[in-house]
């Protein structure tokens, strides 16, 4: 199964000294990526998994200097442990909180390369003693977007390039071509990202068995509820399971009073952040006016939440609802199920999210920053994609100078004025444009 990581994986290697920690939800394929690089491209790859085998974090505690912990690592490893030539791996690390403070010292010796990984780390890292600035990048780590999953299903890059000229150019996509990739992308709102399950589906196209697989991903993370969130676990279990729901409602936003009718946000607060530094979650925050830069408008408080993978969206329904998103059933809401497929391939392309929200002009399923520029989304499931008034309203205002907006739909590719509407499957190629370097150079002339 190729993923993007695998590339950037090499790509980071090749051009950097640093050790890498790779976060993410549990199960959205951290190890597999990591044992796959390891064993492909370099001599030798050792893992240390810290819940599989609690003992090894005896290596990390009680040490003077690093010499003394590359001798503990050689009496585990033996000639596995070759200069120059091996990557180690430190899997779960969450358990062995001593690894992040200690990188610093193994990756200034220089002898090995390094990846750290495991799940909660959004969680667990706050708790940490310091984390090693210069000496340890971070690299989230998300479930198969849809074009991975196209790439899973054997959809080939003539394709893939067929797509993109279109996406490009503005211009329609063979009929032919177009129908069959909607279907792709109705098969991946059941299906989802998560490795195992897409697998899962490839090997049996059994839907049943997907959402049994999608069903023991969701109870590993109610146990992760539990396990490490004793004293609020009760406030989590509720807004998970009450995801579907909200997302269900007309205007999606979480609603407190849905767990308790007097209850203040600073109460659930903490529950909400855990959920998304857990990578469970997906936040969307209001903002108040949609200009550069959004962050300065975000409304804390205000806020859409996602599931942080749409299969399991829509595991958290019933197994009924699989087969009739298939068959593209018109008598079923799609909305929040085609919003959280947005959000999370947004997020996983870098974006952060926000929605726009006004009293007077209406709600924006969502509004991105592309090159200092404001793009608003709107996402329609249904036949009557072309209304939209609060996105007209905001295209109207002068004062916010927006120069095209995408709506997100199950027809063709097609312009009317500023808005672009796109197949709702080439959300795959909105993209957070890589930064550019900028220099600026100091005159100090005069003043030395």
């Amino acid at each position: 199964m190729q993923r993007k990581i695998d590339l950037f994986l090499e790509d980071f290697f090749k051009t950097q000294k640093k050790a890498l920690l790779l976060t993410g939800a549990r199960q959205v394929g951290k190890t597999y990526a990591v044992r796959q690089f390891g064993t492909k491209n370099f001599e030798n790859f050792i893992e240390l998994n810290f819940i599989e085998n609690p003992g090894l974090k005896s290596i990390f505690q009680n040490v003077g200097n690093v010499e003394e912990i590359i001798l503990r690592l050689s009496s585990e490893f033996g000639n596995k442990m070759i200069p120059k030539k091996t990557l180690i791996f430190f899997d779960e690390i969450q358990e062995c909180e001593e690894i992040v403070t200690i990188i610093k010292f193994l990756v200034e010796e220089g002898s090995y390369s390094y990846i750290l990984s495991g799940s909660l780390l959004g969680v667990e890292l706050k708790d940490l003693r310091s984390v090693p600035v210069g000496f340890l990048a971070i690299k989230q780590m998300y479930p198969l977007d849809f074009e991975e999953f196209l790439t899973a299903c054997g959809i080939n890059q003539n394709i893939f390039s067929a797509l993109k000229n279109c996406f490009e150019k503005l211009i329609p996509v063979d009929d032919f071509i177009h129908k069959k990739i909607l279907s792709l992308f109705r098969l991946y709102l059941v299906v989802g990202g998560m490795p195992e399950v897409v697998l899962k589906y490839l090997e049996t196209n059994n839907l049943f068995e997907v959402w049994k697989s999608q069903n023991y991903i969701l109870e590993l993370y109610k146990k992760d509820i539990s396990k490490y969130d004793k004293k609020n676990k009760l406030y989590l279990n509720e807004i998970f399971e009450l995801l579907p729901a909200e997302l269900n409602e007309k205007n999606k936003r979480f609603i407190l009073k849905k767990l308790n009718e007097n209850i203040k946000f600073s109460r659930y607060e903490n529950s909400f952040i855990w959920l998304k530094d857990a990578g469970v979650a997906l936040p969307t925050y209001n903002v108040q006016e949609p200009k550069t830069s959004l962050i300065l408008s975000k409304s804390r408080n205000l806020f859409k939440l996602f599931q942080s993978d749409v299969g399991l969206l829509a595991c958290q329904y019933d197994s009924s609802i699989q087969l009739k998103i298939i068959n593209d059933e018109i008598n079923l809401n799609y909305g929040g199920i085609y919003e959280n497929a947005v959000a999370q391939e947004l997020k996983a392309h870098g974006f952060d999210l926000y929605y726009f929200n006004s009293k007077t002009q209406g709600e924006v399923d969502f509004i991105i920053e592309q090159d200092s520029q404001v793009i608003p989304i709107e996402v329609k499931s249904g036949k009557y994609y072309e209304r939209h008034n609060a996105l007209l309203n905001l295209l109207n205002n002068q004062e916010y100078e927006i120069k095209k907006s995408f709506v997100l739909c199950n027809d063709n590719l097609k312009i009317a004025k500023k808005i672009i509407y796109l197949p709702i499957y080439m959300i795959m190629f909105i993209q957070k444009n890589q930064e550019k370097k900028v220099i600026y150079k100091l005159d100090i002339e005069g003043l030395n």
